[in-house]
């Protein structure tokens, strides 16, 4: 039997979504309207540019953040618009490896939910369309996204919303993000955290702690 003192190995998974399971890019979307490759970059680092988009994933109305911001680009509002219009094309792109892990684990009964930074209305995609692009998103339990919820990674009260809506202590946990501060964050909560670089070291550090991955 193990020492007493020992900690219980966590039977939780919660996963961080764009960046460990689908490879979101606004290139995916962008490529498609924006031909010339220089012009399509240029159009992401100085008009719908990261920290404009950050911003909805905390308590920004992507709407109202749209409108803003074609006010400002004029003659861009249409590729503006494209933005959160067809942001599930951002999405399209799982990481097979990813994919097939979120799969074994489901098929072991392990306890899956994902946290994701993200704008609002990405709940209401994961719950549908999101499953039948990308299957393997039905084998989570719920998903928790920042947007939805008013509160973010690596803010303590969205890892303890995430246990609250699983039922389960942060003991019981671990998450897996690609940006460690935010595993930091859930670490600081009592969670265990795996930084996730591959598919390949994530599935060692879940398979270390006794995850049929």
């Amino acid at each position: 039997m193990p020492p007493e003192n020992t900690p219980p190995r966590p039977s939780v998974v919660v996963f961080d979504m764009g960046g460990v399971l689908i490879d979101y890019d606004p290139r995916h979307l962008y490529r498609k309207l924006i031909p010339e490759g220089a012009e399509m970059e240029e159009f992401l680092a100085t008009v719908t540019t990261r920290e404009w988009h950050m911003r909805q994933d905390y308590d920004g109305d992507p709407a109202t953040a749209t409108r803003e911001l074609q006010a400002r680009h004029p003659g861009k509002e249409a590729l503006i618009s494209a933005y959160y219009d067809r942001f599930d094309e951002m999405l399209d792109h799982a990481f097979p490896a990813m994919a097939a892990l979120v799969g074994r684990l489901g098929d072991a009964g392990v306890p899956l939910y994902l946290l994701s930074n993200a704008p609002g209305f990405l709940d209401a995609w994961l719950r549908g369309p999101a499953q039948a692009k990308h299957p393997f998103v039905g084998r989570f339990r719920d998903f928790i996204v920042s947007g939805n919820v008013g509160c973010w990674k690596p803010d303590a009260a969205i890892y303890r919303l995430a246990c609250e809506t699983g039922g389960f202590s942060p003991q019981d946990a671990v998450f897996i993000d690609d940006v460690m501060a935010n595993v930091e964050g859930a670490r600081a909560t009592g969670m265990g955290g795996i930084h996730h670089r591959s598919a390949e070291e994530t599935v060692a550090g879940l398979r270390a702690l006794g995850f049929p991955a």
